[in-house]
């Protein structure tokens, strides 16, 4: 018999240990080693697990056991220190205090999804865990974040593998009560109710659940309430589940609902209203509906509000395939537009933000990435690579430009190291140098001898090879319910063996089974009887993937083989939890995807942070970090070939690299026993890769190229009643009905011997027709690189041409204006140049962002 509601009941907090509540209501502990130490030591050194989940570590403990505690003087004082330290860590000053009064006081982050610790599933893989670094070095850093996003019921999914090997589903209930957050109540109590208008005349309802997390305020939007009918409480029930009126009602509840949340908070706290607004994927780009709805209740119009928004909003787009981003039918949006969701916002307004271009006569779709773009006038990439596919991928919106004129930039992700780096290394760290901080020492320092390095790394495998141990023994029973388990299960993997991971999403491009690609050749390196490997594989694929499911199927098979079944095992349900063990445990790090859809990849930062060495082709971080010395480049076939033939080109070289250079490198260990070229590597690797991969580094980045610049955009067109956005509007409205007009008439070169040299000097003059416009509204500018044979520029630079003459009438009506300058020829080879008009202004961040431009013919 099935109970119709469970909950845990806590023993009852002694008054001594009343800290206990502080300690464990701020996420901090999560990322904080003494205070999940404090925890383990609570119920006798209980495994990591559960020192990490304070909630079921309560209701694990008895009415004793706190009644003991709370008798121990020695225990009540360390409580009560930490509680301290802990108060002192929210209120001190921290780096971003000390930029000085011109930083944003409150910046808001969107996301659809959060990794903030395995006891709080909010998240489905890189994306979450990526914004929960996020928070975690904001916090770290003292940058005044708050975040915004969806409480799911059900959060993504766990799974469980078959007898057959495929991929099942099951969604656990998430209880909030459980958890660390609490409810937004007004002064009277009641809880704070945010609501949407629907099409069909009902509201949806949700309450806002508010979680601490070090510093910053996560605020989480959750549909499941009394207010809601049946089906309006499902809006919040998984994530990334339902068909598109669903995921369209979840992204209107984020960005729409968020807004709408923060300003209720702000208003019951006494925080700042933000100035940027952060928009982590399109998901959660209604967000900038909202804010414009507001402003036209303010008096301005839809293009006005339109330029106050854009200024100080940022858009970080996280995909590199247009498969991968949500787009919906333009009826569902005209049709949720054309009620009392956003007053003054009108549906074909919406419409024109992130309407696709028609295709062979077909309507394009609702695009929330191109929405995203036209919103923000700040976006990037996540990493060097990821931003030029990017810039490739958008080139449609900004036509006429070349692809490097393209305002997309790029900050690689970082991940948070307090969070992902073990504590042995972390000891060890301090030994040495007296500081936690793995990041700012450089482990090519010899104050941790090889052995002590070795010996780390030797404990850190045989915790994984454990943890695997129990994960592939729960399976086992899982799938042979009342069955012994057999002897083999115990025997699975070898803490002294060279141990390769592979975790992630498991779409296809990532290649689950690329290296299956030639079984024998994996057999041999498996099964070597002197130089053996071990791989440990996990992965969830998206429950509507079933190409993906039978890549698990797949390598499950394979890994089934009584012959190798001790040297390659799949554990399932990849989560935060296993990761913490499974990165730190690993020699290599395996990333092999179809290059360039990758846009970033942190597992690899993760396993770098631990001592793992990266094996991988060059995508994502690894594209710009790689320095041939901190791991392994798998080498890319060319693109232009089959899938097929590109796989097998690739699995060749991944082999290659395993036979010949990895597993040698790490048996070779000499008189002393050790592998000193192994872990010459390793200290590189840690050493190099570790500051560049933190998220304080990514952080430092977003607030100094972005938030600060979009604060003070925000600001200049928010002055004297919003008369800067209203004169930006009209600009922007003069410009393009005078830019047809727009022409180069004519173009004088000159200063040049029939054969040019280097050094000498390119002398122009170019006759600009303005259609009507001033000088101060275009910039002129000489085009100049390297020209191929078909007339393409390339190695594209600009020089800016001046005014020497005019405005003079040209006998139709029009004026023309002539620019000049001159360029040095610094260098040698073919070489070309145009001259280019394109609109500029004050308050717009890139002159390509109206994408308007006229070329010399």
């Amino acid at each position: 018999m099935k109970a119709i509601r469970r909950f845990a009941v806590r023993p009852a907090l002694p008054e001594r240990l009343a800290a206990l509540e502080t300690l464990v209501g701020n996420l901090r502990w999560v990322w904080h080693e003494p205070t999940v130490a404090l925890f383990s030591d609570m119920a006798h050194g209980v495994e990591d697990r559960l020192a990490r989940d304070p909630a079921e570590l309560f209701a694990s403990l008895s009415q004793a056991r706190l009644d003991e505690l709370a008798a121990d003087d020695v225990f009540v004082a360390r409580v009560d220190a930490l509680r301290d330290d802990l108060q002192r860590y929210l209120s001190e000053p921290r780096w971003y205090q000390g930029l000085g009064e011109s930083a944003p006081t409150s910046i808001a982050y969107f996301s659809p999804e959060y990794g903030i610790t395995a006891a709080l599933p909010q998240y489905s893989g890189g994306l979450g865990i990526l914004a929960g670094d996020h928070l975690k070095s904001a916090s770290d850093l003292g940058v005044p974040l708050v975040a915004v996003g969806l409480f799911y019921r059900s959060g993504y999914f766990s799974q469980s593998l078959s007898a057959d090997g495929w991929q099942q589903e099951t969604y656990p209930i998430v209880d909030p009560d459980g958890l660390p957050l609490s409810v937004l109540r007004h002064l009277d109590g009641t809880p704070v109710d945010i609501v949407l208008a629907l099409p069909d005349g009902r509201s949806l309802n949700a309450r806002v659940w508010v979680a601490r997390v070090g510093r910053v305020t996560l605020l989480l939007l959750d549909t499941d309430v009394p207010e809601n009918d049946a089906d309006l409480c499902q809006v919040t029930d998984r994530l990334y589940g339902g068909g598109e009126e669903h995921r369209l009602r979840q992204e209107l509840l984020l960005g729409i609902g968020g807004v709408r949340a923060i300003k209720q908070w702000c208003d019951l706290t006494g925080a700042d209203m933000p100035t940027v607004f952060h928009t982590n994927e399109g998901h959660a780009g209604f967000l900038g509906l909202e804010r414009i709805s507001d402003l036209v209740g303010a008096g301005l119009g839809f293009a006005e509000a339109l330029e106050v928004v854009r200024g100080g909003e940022v858009f970080t787009t996280h995909t590199p395939v247009p498969a991968g981003i949500d787009r919906f039918d333009p009826e569902l949006i005209t049709r949720y537009f054309s009620t009392e969701l956003l007053p003054g916002v009108e549906s074909r307004d919406v419409l024109s933000l992130g309407l696709e271009s028609a295709v062979d006569g077909r309507p394009g779709l609702f695009n929330m990435a191109i929405m995203g773009f036209r919103l923000a006038q700040r976006a990037n990439g996540v990493s060097r690579l990821h931003g030029e596919v990017s810039r490739r991928m958008f080139r449609s919106l900004w036509p006429g430009f070349d692809e490097n004129d393209i305002p997309i930039g790029s900050i690689t992700n970082g991940v948070h190291p307090a969070t992902w780096t073990s504590t042995p290394l972390t000891d060890l760290a301090e030994r040495a140098w007296g500081t936690r901080d793995t990041t700012s020492v450089d482990w090519r320092d010899h104050a941790v001898s090889d052995a002590d390095l070795w010996e780390t790394k030797r404990h850190l495998r045989a915790e994984l090879v454990a943890d695997a141990r129990r994960r592939v023994e729960a399976s086992w029973v899982s799938q042979n319910p009342g069955g012994v388990v057999p002897e083999w299960v115990h025997g699975v993997l070898d803490p002294d063996v060279l141990t390769i991971g592979f975790a992630r999403r498991v779409p296809t491009y990532k290649r689950l089974t690329l290296m299956l690609h030639d079984e024998d050749r994996l057999r041999a390196l498996l099964l070597d009887p002197e130089r053996p490997i071990q791989i440990v594989v996990a992965g969830k694929s998206h429950p509507a993937d079933d190409e993906g499911k039978r890549l698990i199927q797949q390598l499950v098979e394979f890994a089934a083989e009584p012959e190798v079944r001790s040297r390659i095992v799949f554990l399932p349900d990849y989560d935060m939890a296993m990761a913490k063990t499974l990165f730190p445990g690993t020699d290599v790090w395996l990333n092999n995807p179809l290059r360039p859809l990758e846009a970033c990849g942190t597992s690899g930062m993760k396993a770098a942070l631990n001592g793992s060495l990266n094996l991988s082709v060059l995508d994502g971080w690894w594209a710009e970090f790689a320095d041939g010395a901190n791991g392994w480049t798998i080498p890319t076939a060319a693109a232009n070939l089959s899938p097929e033939e590109r796989d097998r080109i690739e699995a060749a070289s991944l082999y290659e690299l395993l036979e010949h250079h990895i597993v040698p490198s790490f048996y070779d260990r000499g008189e002393s026993g050790l592998p000193h070229g192994w872990l010459a590597t390793m200290r590189h690797s840690l050493a190099t890769l570790s500051p560049e991969l933190s998220a304080d580094r990514m952080l430092r980045q977003y607030v100094g190229a972005l938030y600060l610049p979009a604060a003070a955009a925000a600001e200049r067109l928010s002055e004297s009643s919003y008369k800067p956005a209203r004169e930006l509007a009209a600009w922007k409205r003069r410009v393009v009905e005078a830019w047809p007009r727009v022409e180069i008439s004519h173009v004088e070169s000159g200063g040049l011997d029939v054969t040019p040299q280097v050094g000498e000097t390119l002398r122009l003059r170019a006759y600009v027709a303005l259609g009507g416009l001033t000088p101060d509204d275009v910039s002129v500018e000489l085009v100049y690189g390297a020209g191929s044979a078909e007339g393409e520029l390339t190695d594209v630079a600009t020089l800016p041409l001046q005014p020497v003459d005019g405005p003079s009438g040209r006998g139709d009506g029009e004026t023309s204006v002539v620019y000049g300058g001159e360029l040095r020829l610094e260098r040698s080879g073919n070489f070309g140049y145009t001259v280019r008009v394109v609109p500029h202004h004050r308050d717009v961040a890139s002159d390509v962002e109206m994408g308007l431009v006229a070329v010399a013919r």
